[in-house]
């Protein structure tokens, strides 16, 4: 067998939101199975190490095999079967990749580079969840605690070095973000949360957590609003009290299915003088509209609606987008280098073997020199070893960086095969 042809693969299989519907990711999830699919993959002969991940927007098994596309066959008939899929659902959504192209996945994933939101940050956690899994079970080892370690080195790196999670790029979070740009700090503010919709709560959620200090809720239907105002640590009142609540208010978010204006230009002229003028921030992301358009006339008042949070929501896309080409370079530099240290897995057994044999020999002739020469002082001893060994460590010095260097692909199995035969060592596959 050729040195380097049993050498540890990574490979990677999995589908994801752009490849399978999520019927397909729920089978292949594998959620109620025993034993578990972290156990099932990674219990295979032909994988050596084994980390499983699942997202709702992504399944993929990475692994480690000295026997890549046997491995990669045997995780897939598994996977159909325990998916209970056929053939064809299968191949036409799963991905495969392997050595370099898998290497890159792993770190545009943890880079968020691969996701349904380029720059969202769940995903790094839900990798190293994956990880975590795999650690605790034993199934990862040299290669893929290597290859984690860096993906998430390369997370880090691509969001401090670009400004790809910077940018809003939901509705909900565009709010959130103009409210910044209009207050500053959102500690104290008082946001009126008109209606229960669900871009509505991602957009309070959002506010909390940038540390406004209360949130009032009016709805149509009370329950509603006093399940989602202890939800959100807040207030519930009826849409009829909302002229009050928006006295104290400093941002108004409406989202309610009113097939008319709630919000009109005559009440926000109505509370002025009682806010003392104080700056309101209105957001309308109802269709059709809750909030008049005329309001925008007024001094001091801010109303943004469903169409200009988009346009916001479209221009930082193409930020982001700018951003994530950056990223990509880092991650092919980082793909580069993990590649290099794969490449010396297999020629560092046979650097060790070439220096091992340089020393016997070494060793061997210094005894039959020392038989011939007689006895020695220790200062003669002394000077014979290293007079021999800087010998040895020049002989050996070309070849090992040669080694050490790294091989293009096309030569490096033949190369290393030539190195063995030449210095008559073993290279791992023989039984010299």
């Amino acid at each position: 067998m050729r040195p380097g042809s049993n050498k540890p693969r990574i490979i990677l299989l999995g589908v994801n939101h752009k490849t399978a519907p999520v019927e397909i990711r729920e089978r292949l999830a594998l959620k109620d199975i025993e034993p578990s699919p972290l156990e099932l993959f990674s219990n295979l002969s032909c994988c050596e190490e084994a980390v499983f991940l699942s997202t709702c927007n992504r399944v993929e098994i990475l692994a480690s095999s000295k026997n890549h596309e046997d491995a990669a066959d045997t995780i897939k008939r598994l996977w159909l079967e325990k998916g209970g899929l056929s053939t064809v659902d299968l191949s036409k959504s799963i991905y495969s990749y392997k050595d370099r192209q898998a290497i890159r996945h792993v770190f545009r994933v943890a880079s968020s580079l691969d996701s349904m939101v380029v720059g969202e940050p769940q995903i790094l956690g839900q990798l190293k969840e994956a990880y975590r899994m795999a650690s605790k079970a034993g199934s990862s080892g040299l290669i893929l605690n290597r290859l984690m370690h860096k993906a998430f080195s390369v997370a880090k790196r691509v969001r401090t070095e670009t400004r790809i999670a910077s940018q809003a790029v939901s509705i909900s979070y565009a709010a959130v973000e103009l409210a910044k740009k209009i207050f500053g700090d959102l500690s104290g503010k008082k946001v009126l949360l008109i209606g229960a919709g669900e871009m509505a709560e991602l957009a309070a959620q959002h506010l909390l957590t940038n540390g406004v200090d209360k949130i009032i809720v009016a709805n149509r239907t009370l329950e509603r609003a006093v399940e989602l105002a202890r939800s959100l640590n807040g207030a519930a009142i009826s849409l009829d009290e909302i002229e009050d609540a928006m006295i104290e208010a400093d941002i108004v978010i409406s989202s309610t299915g009113a097939p008319g204006i709630i919000v009109k230009k005559e009440q926000i002229k109505k509370i002025l003088r009682p806010r003392r003028h104080r700056l309101l921030f209105l957001i309308d992301i109802a269709v059709p509209r809750d909030i008049d358009p005329a309001i925008n006339d007024i001094d001091n008042v801010y109303l943004y609606d469903i169409d200009e949070l988009k346009d916001v929501v479209e221009e930082n896309k193409a930020e982001r987008e700018k951003e994530a080409q950056k990223a990509e370079r880092m991650v092919e530099a980082e793909v580069i280098k993990f590649i290099s240290w794969m490449d010396t897995l297999d020629v560092v057994p046979i650097i060790q073997k070439l220096q091992e044999k340089a020393e016997r020999v070494r060793l061997q002739e210094m005894a039959r020199s020392q038989k011939r020469l007689g006895e020695l002082t220790q200062r003669q001893r002394d000077a014979l070893e290293i007079l021999t060994k800087s010998i040895t460590n020049k002989i050996l010095h070309d070849p090992v960086v040669c080694l050490r260097k790294g091989l293009p692909e096309n030569e490096r199995d033949q190369v290393l095969a030539i190195t063995c035969k030449l210095f008559g060592i073993d290279d791992g596959n023989n039984n010299k």
